[in-house]
């Protein structure tokens, strides 16, 4: 069995991480893809949309890939998640599956700071879900560990000012599914930005 983990704050999940999803699944022919919204981020400075939000919102965004599973531990996990933790709790319900983490650029340059970073390096193959810039050598903070890299499209929009744009109440129509569009308004969230 080939299972992938797929985390991030989902905050909110927008059509790049999709792509991603997609990309991960196709590419490495994943039986299963963990999609897992971060619990309470250690790295994050700014405070995160309530987890029951980013949960119902990452079921919308995925909801037509059917590999692509929800998993809510690290929302429901109490005290800060490190994805070795989640790693380990996946391993334990599939021990023989080969597992792929899926990262973006900016995390694997952060990587080595990452919790038992090069022990999470030998449970899973590490896959970055964005290309270097040209001339930028990609590394995981000089771990000995081999990366591989997952072509997809990148947003030209990020995460911040996809939610300022959303404060603001300008378009995101080309960012976000329709189905998260709605939720969002729906729900009244992103009426300030970060």
């Amino acid at each position: 069995m080939r299972l992938g983990l797929f985390g991030g704050a989902f905050d909110p999940p927008h059509l790049a991480h999709h792509r991603i999803a997609q990309a991960a699944i196709d590419t490495y022919a994943l039986d299963r893809l963990y999609i897992v919204p971060t619990g309470d981020a250690w790295h994050k400075s700014r405070s995160l949309s309530p987890g029951q939000h980013r949960l119902a919102m990452a079921r919308l965004a995925f909801a037509d890939l059917p590999q692509a599973w929800i998993e809510p531990m690290e929302v429901e996990r109490v005290g800060p998640s490190y994805t070795i933790d989640t790693l380990r709790a996946l391993q334990a319900r599939h021990p023989q599956a080969t597992w792929y983490l899926f990262i973006g650029g900016d995390q694997a340059r952060a990587f080595g700071s990452w919790r038992d970073a090069a022990q999470l390096a030998q449970m899973a193959q590490l896959v970055v879900a964005q290309r270097p810039q040209p001339g930028e050598e990609l590394s995981c903070h000089n771990l000995p560990v081999t990366v591989q890299t997952l072509p997809t499209p990148v947003l030209p929009v990020s995460a911040t000012e996809l939610r300022a744009h959303l404060a603001r109440q300008m378009s995101t129509q080309n960012w976000l599914s329709s189905d998260v569009l709605q939720y969002i308004h729906q729900h009244h969230l992103y009426r300030s930005h970060d």
